[in-house]
């Protein structure tokens, strides 16, 4: 017996792909007139990020007509794979011994060898081979007795490219291989952060996330291409019209799952999907977001997660948020369609876009939220950032929509009683008023506007917008001729730091700019509402009036008690306040919206023993009740990749200023910068986070 160690290029991306492996006598025996036996072949099966290798003979030719065979659009397909043998009368002189025959191949797949150390897959709990792209990996031929490059024609079928390449080494350890992030989420004006955990790399999600592929029924030949992967896994991730990963639910009600602020990473959700066969309840857009990026950094396409504050939803794609007040300055919520989400988050994924002319490749919007329907499916993306922040919307798939999502104007219109509109202001700078992600190689924020749009007012801004509305955004010709002009009054408004279940102050001032007096009347209304903008009902409102002398200032303060708001919050402690007055004497409409996040108390998680791979190591979760009242069927849950696998405690009840301690005893198994994440939920409070930085050491040994 003698062996061959060879490199080999992976083709592209999570396609079942074929390493043909053909011997043969010499070439002498294959003259014209002569009879040419078919060449031996092995034919090597892997998937490239991730990657299953597997040996089968040649596969079957298909048909068509009666005889056709199925597509092949499942991974598990290939658990059984065919076997051909040679059958008939074999010409004389022909000696199937002079064959070269390949008895066996090596695959060098332990966490151990080169090809997963050099390939940076040794972090997957998986057995499998797992490959990247574009770099070269070994496989060991043996054969039945040793090759002769003389006698031997030997041939191995390669391609080399790769449509999702980063030359940035920290970017790809960021957005590749790092299995933790930060997602942003809050108010403009007060941003929040959680932990993520991503787990791409945990035992069961890369079998988890070709599951979901296969649930599609994606063909395998098309897993080679990341547009079409990340449009599928879009559609995917949330369950809308495909029995999909995610159930999304926005009205506060989830008896019949997990809220989906309890959730704490993507692995529980990923493996109760494969395992059940049937959607995991529930799941709001930074949780979809999420399992997302999982199952993208799983397959190798790099990939984050983006939080655009003040997103549009625009249901008319008109490229406007049209806002209806009452002549008394109330909001007419019959004819406001549009909705303002505080913030809305999505994905972006890197790779190429041959469909696209050149320069409109590189990251590109993905978002599996189900908002609306695209080509028939729930889904979004993936949109060219670059095409985006020019206008070029006419590109596939879905950049009119996301255009929306940034660059809406807010529009204030009165509807009068005759029937008329009347514009009254517009807010040109509201919506998209900022856009982040994840800073690369920490958790701070990276501000990432200028990437979707440029500065208000310049000459590139107005130019996008008129390329937008060439390439068909609609928007209505009647906003800027029915503009009154600037009021001689200006208003706004502030709200204090406000903490869940205490009093806080919200105060407003008028600015009269004019020689002239003025008295207003002004309207308050506070609302309990969702995060996506939409009201559930209104706890306060209040109407006063101003007298303002010419040249005046004024400020006039509303104190909010907690008793007002308590009893009917939502999921994230939402408050949103509107403000209108109209000027007696001019009857100029000044209007102006707020949203607040209360302030929630956190868990706290401590450590003791030693922080060392393969050691044992106590972590405790702590969280004081500061409420009046008693918190019931509370849930905590834990998290750390590469520290402990996911888990979660119930208490009953906690008492009103009384304190719960839990437990848990873990051995982590990956070295370097780990993280714990926890969260709390139960029937009167959510949103309760907490977490904790460790820096595993390796053990004296490795």
């Amino acid at each position: 017996m003698a062996w061959l160690c060879i490199p080999v290029h992976p083709l592209s991306l999570s396609q079942l792909q074929e390493l043909k492996l053909s011997t043969c006598p010499t070439p002498d025996l294959w003259r014209r007139g002569c009879f040419c036996p078919p060449a031996l072949t092995c034919k090597v099966s892997f998937y490239v990020e991730p990657v299953k290798l597997r040996m089968s003979e040649t596969s079957e030719p298909a048909f068509g007509g009666r005889r056709a065979l199925p597509r092949n659009a499942s991974n598990a397909a290939e658990d059984d794979l065919p076997t051909v043998e040679l059958q008939g009368l074999v010409p004389r002189g022909v000696n199937l011994q002079d064959y070269l025959h390949v008895t066996n191949i090596h695959l060098f797949k332990e966490r151990w060898d080169t090809n997963k150390m050099d390939h940076h897959t040794d972090k997957y709990e998986n057995n499998k081979l797992i490959v990247r792209r574009g770099q070269s990996f070994f496989i060991q031929i043996d054969f039945n007795r040793p090759y002769d490059p003389r006698r031997d024609l030997f041939r191995v079928e390669y391609v080399i490219e790769d449509a999702v390449y980063l030359d940035d080494d920290k970017e790809r350890e960021e957005y590749v291989l790092n299995d933790i992030g930060v997602i942003f989420y809050g108010d403009f004006n007060d941003i929040k952060s959680r932990s993520w955990s991503y787990g791409q790399f945990e035992d069961g999600i890369l079998d988890a996330c070709l599951y979901v592929m296969d649930k599609a029924q994606m063909d395998l030949s098309g897993r080679a291409n990341p547009i079409k992967v990340s449009r599928v896994g879009s559609a995917m991730v949330n369950a809308k019209d495909d029995e999909g990963v995610l159930v999304g639910s926005w009205d506060n009600i989830y008896a019949y799952g997990v809220p989906p602020s309890a959730w704490t990473g993507s692995v529980d959700i990923l493996l109760e999907y494969q395992s059940t066969k049937n959607p995991v309840q529930y799941g709001q857009c930074w949780v979809f977001a999420g399992v997302f990026n999982t199952f993208l950094r799983c397959l190798g396409i790099p990939a984050r997660v983006v939080t655009n504050y003040f997103s549009a939803h625009d249901n008319n794609a008109n490229l406007q948020m049209d806002i209806f007040l009452e002549e008394d300055g109330n909001v007419n919520s019959k004819l406001t369609k549009d909705s303002v989400w505080n913030y809305h988050c999505w994905n972006e994924a890197w790779m190429t876009r041959p469909d696209l002319p050149v320069g409109f490749g590189g990251w590109q919007v993905v978002d599996s939220t189900p908002q609306e329907n695209s080509d028939g499916m729930y889904r979004c993306g993936p949109a060219s950032v670059q095409a985006i922040k020019h206008g070029h919307i006419c590109f596939q798939f879905d950049a009119p929509f996301v255009f929306a999502e940034v660059n809406s104007d807010l529009v204030y219109i009165t509807a009068k009683k005759d029937g008329t509109h009347v514009v009254e202001t517009v807010d040109t700078s509201h919506i998209g008023k900022l856009i982040v992600t994840k800073e690369v190689g920490g958790d701070g924020i990276k501000d990432i506007t200028d990437t979707y749009k440029f500065q208000e007012g310049q000459e590139e801004e107005r130019l996008a917008l008129e390329t937008a509305l060439m390439y068909g955004a609609k928007k209505p010709l009647n906003t800027d001729g029915l503009l009154k002009s600037r009021s001689d009054v200006v208003m706004n408004f502030g709200v204090e730091n406000a903490v869940l279940g205490r009093d806080f102050k919200l105060t407003i001032t008028f600015q009269n700019n004019s020689p002239n007096r003025y008295t207003l009347s002004a309207y308050l209304s506070g609302n309990i509402v969702f995060y996506t903008g939409v009201s559930k009902t209104e706890f306060k409102k209040e109407t006063f009036e101003v007298e303002l002398e010419p040249m005046s200032f004024k400020k006039e303060e509303v104190l909010i008690r907690a008793g007002e708001y308590m009893g009917q919050l939502l999921e994230q402690a939402y408050l949103h306040f509107f403000v209108t007055a109209r000027v007696n004497e001019t009857k100029d409409v000044l209007a102006k919206q707020k949203s607040t996040v209360l302030t929630i108390p956190q868990l706290i998680i401590k450590v003791r023993g030693t922080r060392m791979v393969g050691s044992d190591m106590v972590v405790t979760v702590e969280f004081t009740n500061p409420l009046k009242e008693t918190l019931r069927n509370v849930w905590i849950r834990l998290d750390g990749p590469g520290v402990m696998k996911p888990r979660r405690k119930m208490f009953r009840e906690i008492q009103p200023n009384s304190t719960v301690q839990w437990e848990e005893v873990c051995r982590p198994w990956v070295s370097g910068r780990r993280k714990l994440i926890a969260s709390m939920t139960s029937d009167s409070l959510r949103h309760v986070y907490g977490e904790l930085d460790l820096q595993i050491q390796k053990r004296p040994s490795d």
